[in-house]
């Protein structure tokens, strides 16, 4: 659909990507992407993530849209407080929708206006 994958490499190889797409099908969604960036375990907390979706936000922000969305894991803490840091806000708490390591997931929806 044209939208942008990063990916972040540095001397040991691939250490991170991140992308954008479609937040829902209808029309009516156009202006509203949700993202998805994964960090090497080991090179997380170097400013990789931060990079990656800091230039998702500036590509999405070209290409005319909103807002941006987040999905992430309700127990993961460390992506919750990642998300804040850059301006994404909590906005829903899904109750048991993903099924993952032998057990129910929440899901916590975070979302950040691109025109901030």
């Amino acid at each position: 659909a044209g939208f942008p994958v990063l990916v972040a490499e540095d001397h040991s190889g691939i250490v991170g990507f991140g992308s954008f797409g479609d937040f829902r099908a209808p029309y009516a969604y156009r202006f509203t992407v949700e993202h998805s960036v994964h960090v090497r375990a080991d090179s997380r907390g170097r400013g990789v993530g931060g990079t990656l979706v800091k230039e998702l936000i500036q590509r999405a922000t070209a290409l005319g849209k909103h807002v941006m969305i987040a999905g992430v894991d309700a127990e993961n803490s460390a992506s919750l407080r990642f998300h804040e840091r850059l301006g994404f806000e909590r906005v829903a708490h899904f109750r048991q929708v993903g099924f993952k390591f032998n057990r129910w997931l929440d899901l916590v929806f975070l979302q950040r206006n691109l025109r901030q």
